[in-house]
């Protein structure tokens, strides 16, 4: 089930989706922001269903666990033949699992300047391990929590993709102040109307001070980062002691070039 504008040009971001659920996609990336850039072949969606290439008069793709335990096991045979079929999508091969490494947003832009990538979406007990090692999945959780299987985590995992793809939202400075892209979470956001409840938004919001603004979002983001994810607020004090470090080391060797210099003229 392919979804491809048509065009005289490939896409920028061609995906693909292995997933016993096709019908499940493209769901809400069929509209919005997303939808749009579907239908402008800014991305393309390729979903196939590791059923045609099942096994067996039953037509198989899973099977109890060796060593005994609950569920099924996806078949390593069944979805290395779904894989090997989408060969020519370009980018790297994902399979979506609350064992993977945790999505970021540094990830998420990574993965955005890929060509492209091949998602695999788990179901039941998940997927024979040989499979993963073979193809060289790389495994990637949305969350600490469990899903049913890894349909919704891969629409969230191609929705955080697509909308840094150019062209998607415009002004490409538009997701620089959003949550994560700079290491903190976003501040609060106020709108018309001015008058809300008897509340009106902070006076410098109101002031046209640019510069205060933006040091008022700033201290905002700060506070709220520290309050609520006291794992990021660590990170991003870290990075910018190290990034102050950097900037004296580089202001020392630039102010002993310049002694040197001084040195050889005098």
């Amino acid at each position: 089930m392919s979804y491809i504008a048509p065009s005289d040009s490939a896409p920028a971001f061609q995906a693909s989706v292995i997933s016993l659920f096709p019908d499940m996609f493209p769901g809400p990336l069929g509209h919005s922001l997303a939808g749009r850039a579907l239908q402008d072949n800014i991305w393309s969606l390729d979903v196939i269903t590791p059923r045609s290439f099942a096994v067996g008069k039953h037509n198989d793709v899973d099977d109890p666990p060796f060593g005994g335990g609950h569920g099924m096991v996806m078949r390593p045979d069944v979805m290395s033949a779904a894989l090997n079929s989408l060969e020519e999508t370009p980018g790297p091969r994902i399979y979506l699992s609350p064992r993977g490494k945790k999505l970021t947003q540094s990830m998420v832009r990574d993965f955005s300047q890929e060509p492209g990538l091949v998602m695999v979406c788990g179901r039941y007990e998940g997927l024979d391990q040989r499979a993963i090692d073979k193809h060289n999945l790389l495994e990637v959780s949305v969350g600490d929590y469990i899903l049913s299987g890894g349909e919704l985590a891969a629409l969230v995992l191609l929705d955080s993709i697509v909308r840094l793809l150019p062209g998607v939202m415009g002004k490409e400075i538009g997701h620089y102040d959003e949550s994560f892209e700079n290491g903190l979470l976003e501040y609060p956001h106020y709108t018309q109307p001015r008058y809300f409840d008897g509340i009106e938004p902070p006076d410098v919001l109101l002031s046209g001070h640019h510069a205060n603004i933006k040091a008022w979002r700033m201290a905002q983001s700060e506070a709220i980062t520290r309050a609520r994810r006291p794992d990021l607020w660590a990170r991003y004090t870290d990075n910018n002691k190290a990034a102050d470090t950097q900037d004296d080391v580089v202001s020392d060797a630039s102010g002993q070039k310049d002694q040197s210099t001084e040195k050889k003229l005098s």
